[in-house]
């Protein structure tokens, strides 16, 4: 793995632990030599990631829409920016950049990009893996809800082990390294050659 998509918050919360480790995976990915992909901003959760992967001498690209540059400050120290005229295509053009993602805390931009990589890997248009870096529990009942999906019959078992997790850096990292997809079936497989 050479690049790493990071969605997480423009916003940093309410308390330091999610800022200190998100700096902390800043730091980890640029002392492995592993590129930053995210999305721009210079605040929150995004700036405090590329900040500390950027201190550490790591590489950090930015996807932004340009209809945000107005209302969020664009990251001035990160290497390379790309500017999208939406939101959708700021997605796409991040997931064909990456190897893999990982997610952290933050609000509803966070959670649709969640979502839609772990649509695209069920859909096995993408075979990458997706790990979710729990600070503070603060995905626990996103976790119980996919578990819920599972017991009622809303998603199948092998799609719900796809949402690798950890609270833990180097055991996330590991997850992700190891990560298998899981088989097709052919339901899948018609529904992606259509």
């Amino acid at each position: 793995m050479k690049k790493i998509a990071i969605f997480c918050g423009a916003s940093k919360g309410h308390q330091s632990i999610y800022k200190e480790y998100a700096e902390k995976l800043g730091h980890f990915l640029a002392q492995n030599q592993i590129e930053i992909v995210f999305g721009g901003g210079k605040y929150g959760m995004m700036g405090a990631v590329a900040d500390a992967a950027l201190y550490s001498g790591g590489k950090v690209t930015g996807v932004i829409p340009g209809f945000l540059k107005l209302e969020e400050i664009l990251h001035s120290s990160i290497q390379e920016i790309y500017e999208t005229k939406t939101m959708a295509e700021r997605k796409v053009k991040i997931s064909k950049m990456v190897d893999a993602y990982i997610g952290l805390p933050g609000g509803f931009g966070t959670l649709d990009e969640i979502m839609e990589v772990l649509t695209l890997g069920q859909l096995q248009i993408e075979h990458k893996p997706i790990g979710l870096l729990n600070i503070n529990g603060f995905f626990n009942p996103l976790l119980q809800q996919f578990d819920l999906m599972v017991q009622e019959g809303f998603l199948r078992p092998e799609n719900r082990a796809m949402v690798l997790h950890s609270h833990d850096i180097e055991g996330l990292w590991s997850q992700l390294k190891q990560y298998q997809p899981p088989k097709v079936s052919k339901i899948v497989q018609t529904i992606a050659s259509k």
